[in-house]
C-alpha cells in the first residue's frame, strides 16, 4: 500500500493506494496522552497508523486506548507510515527526526526541535535534503483565535514595542508540581526553551526577524529577553516555568501607530495540533514549504541558544 500526497484519492490500476495518509506517532507523556494522540485519532484527513515509546508499556498502553498498532521499532513506523509526528524531549526527537526525513516521512515536530543548533540545523537539512515537509506545532500559530490574529496584526505597519509574558506553574514553589514536572529536559533547560518559543513565534511573524537579543536572569528559572526586530520595533518576552500559582499567565501586548492590540485567549489544543497536520499535509501536496516549519524551528534554536550563552557569563 502507498498514498501519493500529490494526488489525493485511489491510484491507478498498478496497484492499490490508500485514500489517507497515515500518520506515526513518538512519544507517550502526558502531551501525548492529552494532545497529540486525541487529535491524531479525531482528524478526518489522515489516518492514526500507531505509536511508538521509549517505554514499551506506556506506548501499548496508549496505543490500546486508541486501536493503533503499538511499535517496537522507530524505523518501523517510518516504514508504514507517510507522517511522523513527534512528543518527545528535544534533543531525543532531533536525531529521530532526520531519520525518519530520510525514511520519506513528513515532519509535525514539536518545539523546541532541539536544543542545539547543530541538530536544529540537521533537522531542517534534511527535510530540505529529502524532499519532505515540516511543520513545528507551536500552539499560538494553530490555535483559534490566536492563529487568525497574529495574521491580522502582521499585515499592520508602524509598530513601536511589544511586551509578551509566559508564566508557568509547572515548578511552583507553592504547591504540587503540573502534570508536566516529571521531564527533565524542562527542568534542565526552564522556561527559556519550553515557552521562548511560543512568545518568538508572534513576535517575529509580527515585528520581523529578531535582530540583536539581550538576555537577563530573574528568580526561580525566570529569563527576560530584550530583542530587537528588522521593522525596527523593540520586544521583551519574560519566560519561567517556576512562577507561583497566582502569578502564572500569559500575555502578549503590541502598540504601534495603530494602536494597541492584546492577544486574545485561547482553548482547544488538540484542535489546534489537528490544524497544524492540515498545514503539513497541505505543504507535501502543494510543495509549498510552510512558515512554521523545520528553517523557522531552526532559527528559533539559533535565538534561544544565543541568549542561553549569555546568561552562562
Amino acid at each position: 500500500m502507498s498514498y501519493d500526497l500529490n494526488s489525493p484519492g485511489d491510484g491507478p490500476a498498478e496497484g492499490p493506494r490508500r485514500t489517507r495518509p497515515r500518520v506515526g506517532l513518538l512519544g507517550t507523556g502526558p502531551w501525548a496522552r492529552r494532545t497529540h494522540a486525541p487529535a491524531l485519532a479525531a482528524h478526518a484527513g489522515s489516518e492514526f497508523a500507531g505509536i511508538w515509546g521509549r517505554r514499551p508499556e506506556a506506548a501499548a498502553e496508549l496505543a490500546d486506548a486508541h486501536g493503533v498498532k503499538v511499535y517496537e521499532d522507530p524505523d518501523a513506523l517510518f516504514a508504514d507510515c507517510d507522517v511522523v509526528a513527534f512528543a518527545l524531549p528535544p534533543d531525543i526527537q532531533a536525531p529521530l527526526a532526520v531519520r525518519a526525513a530520510a525514511a520519506g516521512c513528513h515532519l509535525l515536530l514539536d518545539k523546541p526541535v532541539a536544543t542545539t543548533v547543530e541538530d536544529a540545523r540537521a533537522i531542517a537539512d534534511a527535510a530540505t535534503a529529502h524532499g519532505v515537509a515540516s511543520v513545528v506545532f507551536l500552539t499560538l500559530r494553530f490555535a483559534e483565535p490566536t492563529a487568525g490574529w497574529v495574521r491580522e496584526q502582521a499585515g499592520r505597519t508602524g509598530w513601536f514595542t511589544a511586551s509578551a509574558h509566559w508564566l508557568g506553574a509547572v515548578f511552583p514553589p507553592d504547591g504540587e508540581p503540573s502534570a508536566y514536572a516529571d521531564s527533565p529536559w524542562r527542568k534542565a533547560k526552564g522556561g527559556l526553551w519550553d515557552v521562548g518559543p511560543h512568545a518568538l513565534s508572534v513576535l517575529i511573524p509580527v515585528l520581523g526577524e529578531v535582530t540583536a537579543v539581550s538576555a537577563t536572569r530573574g528568580p526561580s528559572d525566570v529569563v527576560q529577553l530584550a530583542l530587537r526586530h528588522a521593522s525596527g520595533a523593540a520586544s521583551t518576552a519574560v519566560l519561567s516555568l517556576g512562577a507561583p500559582r497566582a502569578a502564572a499567565g500569559v500575555g502578549l501586548e503590541l502598540r504601534g501607530a495603530e494602536g494597541v492590540f492584546s492577544l486574545p485567549d485561547w482553548s482547544d489544543v488538540p484542535g489546534a495540533y489537528g490544524r497544524a497536520l492540515d498545514a503539513l499535509l497541505d505543504a507535501a501536496r502543494t510543495g509549498v514549504p510552510d512558515p512554521r516549519g523545520a528553517e523557522f524551528g531552526a532559527r528559533l534554536t539559533e535565538i534561544l541558544t544565543e541568549a542561553e550563552r549569555q546568561l552562562a557569563t
